[in-house]
């Protein structure tokens, strides 16, 4: 049974990647209706995420059929051959400033939220930018080791590397940077316990991961916001890149991370606020941290 099943999921997989997206993504709104119907805990979660943010039900609802459509939008991206092209259109806007971080030595640091279409990012920029530069995208491993072998395989693309959220993963982070290099990251989610800080996240102290910031702080580099809408229809996607409004601060001055915690989780706030319609409201993003420790704070003085 337990090798049936990764046998299944990949021939489940392949056939869906065959499938056009506006089908995908039709049977995604239904998949994520399914499951905002069926859990009342992931109801309660949804809205007062979305109350906490004070965006309104008008504009949060939609989201509910938005994040079925991203489990459904993973095969095509997951399961197309080495090297081919994406099977989506991909509109880019702002990426000017993308080509300007790449004339830099110091690498670029890529931060998204949960919102759009994010897993789309880094094959998107493996495809138009990593001729100049590749890319590494930090993941958290999956527990069982066939999902993991199937995820990691899935990920890594010609230009597009990954790194797991370890301090061997944090290292090799570091190591991408200073060879001036990409790092993608998604600074929203929860970090284990004792690799984040406590942090304002919408008006709401929410435990906030430190290594966006120190990894910025460490190497110098650039550092942009990035994110991926969802385009109706299954049109495709268009990707934003703006650059952080703020600049974060010296380690020095910031010993404990919260300060610059804080300034990228209002980084995160002002992607959001340009399309709450798909942000994942139901992500559980003020839970206490899990005690096991995974991805800790880049360290002062990393190995080279």
């Amino acid at each position: 049974m337990s090798a049936f099943v990764p046998g299944a999921l990949r021939a489940l997989l392949d056939t869906l990647a065959g499938w056009p997206l506006w089908l995908l993504h039709a049977i995604g709104s239904l998949v994520g209706w399914l499951t905002y119907l069926a859990s009342p805990s992931y109801r309660r979660r949804f809205r007062a995420n979305a109350l906490q943010a004070g965006v309104p039900w008008s504009r949060a609802r939609p989201a509910i059929a938005a994040a079925g459509r991203l489990m459904l939008e993973l095969p095509p991206l997951w399961r197309r051959p080495q090297g081919a092209p994406l099977p989506m259109p991909v509109q880019w806007g702002g990426g000017e400033h993308v080509d300007a971080a790449l004339g830099g030595a110091k690498g670029v640091l890529l931060l998204t939220p949960h919102l759009g279409g994010f897993e789309v990012i880094g094959q998107a920029y493996a495809e138009r930018f990593g001729a100049r530069a590749p890319a590494t995208v930090l993941y958290r491993p999956a527990r069982k080791p066939w999902l993991r072998e199937l995820v990691d395989e899935s990920r890594r693309r010609p230009r597009l590397d990954t790194a797991p959220a370890t301090l061997a993963g944090v290292r090799q982070l570091i190591r991408t940077l200073r060879r001036g290099e990409v790092v993608g990251l998604l600074p929203d989610q929860v970090p284990p316990e004792g690799m984040g800080v406590w942090a304002p996240f919408f008006g709401k102290p929410a435990y906030t991961m430190t290594l966006a910031a120190r990894l910025a702080q460490q190497t110098g580099c650039a550092v942009l916001l990035i994110w991926s809408e969802r385009l109706p229809h299954g049109a495709g996607y268009r990707i934003e890149v703006l650059p952080l409004a703020e600049a974060l601060p010296v380690a020095a001055d910031d010993p404990d991370g919260v300060l610059a915690a804080s300034a990228v989780n209002r980084a995160m706030e002002q992607l959001v606020r340009q399309c709450p319609e798909q942000y994942l409201w139901g992500y559980h993003r003020y839970k206490q941290p899990r005690a096991q420790a995974v991805a800790p704070p880049a360290p002062a003085n990393p190995e080279p």
